[in-house]
């Protein structure tokens, strides 16, 4: 796979104008390459595999929040990177995820070519499936290349995706709750 992904690289960089055999140029095809496998690494990941298992009994039934996650994808329309923070919280429902599992799981999704929104509802579904919880709220706030290095080139937009199950959506305090908690930037 390495090998084509080089070769596809070579004829991109050709394609442009330049001499891929130039010395600034010689190994480009091949770092590009893995770049990018590493970039899309998440086609090769499953739930089951970033969760391993971490799932525990707990009699916690309050809102559990991690927020300011980084998140590095690629934008499916341009192949550019969008780079932001995830927001997660849950109502758990007997049982808690791991923490790092939350980042985990957004590293997943995130590492694969796609636009925001479905990223943000990725995210959301996933960790429902894995914790049962009662409500699951996800906020992700990005800077997409694609909009600040080409077409418009708007260097201070940001935009916002939220996907909100059970009783985030359905339940107007509790969506408040994680809402409020979100934008509080209280220092550690």
């Amino acid at each position: 796979m390495l090998d084509k992904l080089v070769a596809q690289y070579s004829a991109i960089i050709e394609s442009l104008g330049e001499d891929v055999n130039r010395e600034g140029l010689r190994d480009t095809p091949k770092r590009a390459a893995k770049a990018m496998q590493f970039l899309c690494r998440g086609y090769n990941q499953s739930l089951e595999e970033v969760t391993n298992g971490a799932i525990f009994e707990s009699d916690t039934d309050e809102m559990v929040l991690v927020k300011d996650i980084e998140l590095y994808s690629l934008c499916e329309h341009h192949l550019l990177p969008f780079i932001g923070r995830c927001h997660i919280a849950y109502i758990p429902n007997g049982k808690v995820l791991g923490l790092s599992k939350f980042a985990r799981i957004v590293d997943m999704f995130a590492r694969r070519m796609q636009i925001q929104e479905n990223l943000t509802r990725q995210i959301a579904e996933a960790v429902l499936k894995v914790t049962n919880a009662h409500g699951v709220g996800v906020i992700i706030e990005a800077r997409h290349m694609c909009m600040m290095m080409r077409g418009v080139e708007k260097q201070n937009s940001v935009m916002s995706s939220s996907v909100m199950l059970g009783s985030m959506r359905n339940n107007p305090s509790t969506r408040s709750e994680f809402l409020t908690l979100v934008h509080s930037r209280r220092a550690l």
